[in-house]
């Protein structure tokens, strides 16, 4: 295994939506994933875009971001060993939100066709992968509706880190 590999492995191992999937799996996908390099203020892809699959950042920071009348909230920053576009695998629905490179960014592409080849292959091992998502998702969720109670209470965390995340 080439150390570039080993690397990225590694990289995925370290994920909450990889959390207990094997490294044949891993290994798997990564030779049917490509790399997309974004250079520093551009985008992997916009708000309302069609999705084609989720990212995970081997380097660069990346900021999500929606637009309100013309203007860019920051929802959060992403680094490496970060996803994001996961939910396109789950509900194939248009982009959420935008994400932009903040500096020259590289990352791994997997699409719902990576997830399907796996499936066929190993049907477990792509549901622990489905079941990872949908935690990650889930809280996601918490936490924003977290922050939404508090916005409506008038006391907002001013970091979403901050916010108390119920098991």
């Amino acid at each position: 295994m080439h150390q570039m590999e080993a690397l990225r492995l590694e990289l995925l191992q370290g994920m909450p939506i990889f959390g207990g999937v094997g490294e044949p799996a891993l290994a798997f996908l990564l030779e049917r994933a490509q790399s997309v390099g974004v250079p520093a203020g551009e985008f992997y892809f916009h708000e309302g875009d069609e999705a084609s699959g989720m990212f995970v950042l081997e380097t660069g920071h990346v900021v999500v971001s929606k637009t309100w009348k013309g203007k860019e909230f920051v929802l959060r920053h992403l680094g490496p060993g970060d996803c994001f576009g996961e939910m396109a695998l789950m509900d194939l629905q248009p982009r959420s939100a935008s994400v932009r490179a903040i500096d020259d960014c590289n990352a791994i592409e997997l699409s719902p066709g990576h997830l399907y080849d796996l499936y066929k292959r190993d049907a477990e091992q792509f549901a622990l992968i489905q079941m990872n998502m949908g935690r990650e998702v889930c809280r996601r969720l918490r936490a924003t509706d977290e922050m939404l109670f508090h916005a409506e209470m008038g006391s907002t965390p001013t970091d979403p880190s901050q916010v108390h995340h119920s098991t």
